[in-house]
């Protein structure tokens, strides 16, 4: 028998019955983007080994194949949040001072 994991998300939502096959989670229920969608920030991956937390993750790809759902999530390194709270911050000064980017 395989592995079976449960993601956690950040809403406290939970997605069972997962299988992996390399960096893709398999389900046999239908997932939706939409499901996913602002839960990301974090995620805990259980397995029975125990579990564990990932702070910040994205969807990268979430396909039907068949009458599975196979998707992959990647965790958001701390250079990207900076990239992301730097440009934030540029776009709020720039609101601010009426200057259009």
């Amino acid at each position: 028998m395989s592995e079976e994991f449960k993601l956690i998300l950040s809403d406290g939502s939970e997605i069972e019955h997962l299988r992996l096959n390399g960096n893709n989670f398999i389900s046999d229920t239908k997932l939706t983007e939409d499901m996913f969608a602002g839960k990301l920030s974090p995620v805990t991956i259980c397995d029975e080994k125990g579990q564990e937390e990932h702070e910040h993750m994205e969807l990268v790809q979430l396909v039907k194949m068949g009458q599975e759902y196979w998707f992959v999530l990647r965790d958001i390194t701390e250079k990207e949040l900076a990239d992301i709270q730097t440009r934030a911050d540029i776009d709020f000064i720039a609101m601010m001072t009426g200057v259009d980017l």
